[in-house]
């Protein structure tokens, strides 16, 4: 088929209507704005790519182009869904992209050819119902952005200097720190839908503490001086990019625990550097995706898996822990791929043996299933007890 440019573009809006008031439906029974983000993200893939690309390349588009076609657009949309780092699931997108490529496919071939005759001889062109699907568009984005303009919490911005915490949080809202700005003494966060932003948090028991709080954002926050818990997630659901721990203070202060949220969304750890610390990152009967993170210098687990936790571990640089790289225990079920962890040391003074620097231990009835993972200059290889096992992904 020789499509016209205007072709294209009413063609690819008249088939995004229907999945585009079906994520309207989706966010509103989630109450999340992620659904429509995606779907505006496919729709402008496809409009760039047909008016960039596609009307360029393909003058006459063969019926056999549509799905090297459609699996270039889903590469792209995938692409640009993690790079603007849109919440929605994996499984959701690959299903949504899949169910409207298919719906595109019934419609272009079945569906607009009957219902307008001269569809092919027009190049695609659907005469003053394209121009009514355009302006359809228009008006649900217009009313989608609309609202989200008016949901969106407030932006308050700390300045540079020392701010005496904690500083409690308990509406929605984004924090976000000026250059310089130092928060002493911690944060407190006890409302949904609040942001972290560009802040340093020194001193305290726990540096920032979210309880009871769910679509909780922390990104490039830096935190040290804690004796307790640098980052604290009790019946949670959070999100942790790019952070910085260091410098903790006493023996039992650790990096990041998120614990007792197993029947909430999911929480990310990603892009954070911890060093030192008892352990550097620990789950308790939680869903956490923990990925591309550097954890070092811990003095008893890297990381610590535990209680019956559900956690995919992937991409994560771990070095120079004593007793234990990463540990999954207590009927927790972990995946474990594509790390790095070497230097583990044998923690002799202990005097417990499934602590001699083992790079990887499964524990009481745990499951971790590996792949991929580099081992090297470890006291001890993998190992699993107390009728945990470990098995090759």
């Amino acid at each position: 088929m020789s499509f016209t440019l205007r072709g294209r573009l009413e063609t690819r809006l008249a088939v995004s209507l229907l999945p585009l008031l079906a994520a309207c439906a989706v966010a509103l029974v989630l109450a999340e704005w992620w659904p429509l983000e995606l779907a505006a993200i496919m729709i402008g893939v496809g409009v760039v790519l047909d008016s960039v690309v596609y009307h360029r390349t393909f003058p006459y588009q063969s019926g056999w182009l549509a799905l090297p076609l459609g699996l270039l657009e889903l590469g792209v949309v995938m692409a640009a869904v993690r790079g603007a780092h849109v919440g929605a699931p994996v499984d959701f997108a690959l299903l949504f992209f899949g169910g409207a490529w298919l719906l595109g496919q019934v419609l272009v071939h079945g569906g607009f050819p009957l219902a307008r005759l001269s569809y092919a001889e027009d190049g695609g062109e659907l005469g003053k119902a394209g121009l009514a699907t355009a302006a359809v568009a228009a008006a649900v984005f217009a009313s989608a952005g609309g609202v989200a303009w008016a949901t969106i919490p407030p932006t308050v911005h700390l300045s540079a200097g020392i701010h005496q915490g904690p500083i409690v949080l308990d509406h929605s809202q984004k924090l976000v720190g000026d250059a310089g700005a130092v928060v002493r003494g911690g944060i407190v966060i006890t409302s949904d839908d609040v942001t972290v932003e560009n802040l340093a948090v020194t001193g305290g028991e726990i540096g920032i503490e979210i309880d009871g709080a769910e679509n909780v954002k922390i990104e490039h926050v830096r935190v040290s001086g804690t004796s307790l818990d640098a980052i604290q997630a009790r019946r949670a659901s959070v999100t942790i990019r790019d952070c910085l721990i260091h410098s903790p203070v006493g023996d039992y202060a650790q990096g990041i625990d998120i614990s007792f949220g197993f029947d909430l969304p999911p929480s990310l750890i990603e892009g954070c550097t911890i060093v030192g610390g008892r352990e550097g990152i620990v789950t308790h009967f939680s869903n956490v995706h923990i990925r591309s993170n550097h954890v070092s210098q811990t003095t008893l687990r890297a990381l610590g898996l535990t209680e019956m936790s559900m956690v995919m571990v992937e991409g994560n640089d771990v070095q120079d822990s004593l007793g234990v790289g990463i540990y999954c225990g207590d009927y927790s079920e972990c995946m474990i791929s594509d790390n790095v962890v070497g230097g583990t040391r044998p923690d002799t003074a202990s005097g417990d043996l499934t602590r001699l620097g083992f790079a990887l231990v499964a524990h009481s009835g745990a499951k971790a299933e590996v792949e991929d993972n580099e081992l090297s200059r470890n006291a001890r290889a993998p190992k699993a007890f107390l009728g945990a096992r470990i098995t090759a992904g």
